[in-house]
């Protein structure tokens, strides 16, 4: 079964950064585009970014320009560098397949607060 675990997240404070990984249990990694996502309190799960097989990457509008995915297929794992991170950016974050297609891990929690 598909297993995606994923670690890295913490209490920073606003303008801080963070590196977000998360390890996939999936045969053949390299071949799948994979996305990183997150579900603030009380609100929908979101795509924040995506990237392809070829390493072309997506960003949500909001993260664009401060967030950075990045996979390294030898290890199966893929990456989130979060910078100039903001209150709003508080969620716990995910990955999965880009669209997902599994279950979903138990993810790992950002706050950002002063």
């Amino acid at each position: 079964q598909v297993q995606f675990v994923e670690s890295g997240g913490g209490l920073v404070q606003p303008g801080g950064s963070l590196r977000l990984s998360c390890a996939a249990s999936i045969r053949e990694f390299r071949i799948y585009h994979l996305g990183w996502y997150r579900q603030a309190p009380a609100k929908e799960r979101e795509l924040v970014a995506r990237i392809f097989t070829t390493g072309a990457t997506t960003y949500a509008g909001s993260v664009k320009g401060r967030f950075t995915i990045s996979r390294d297929n030898a290890k199966n794992t893929v990456y989130l560098q979060m910078n100039n991170l903001k209150p709003e950016d508080t969620a716990v974050y995910y990955c999965n397949y880009a669209p997902p297609r599994t279950d979903w891990g138990q993810g790992t929690q950002v706050t950002v607060s002063s």
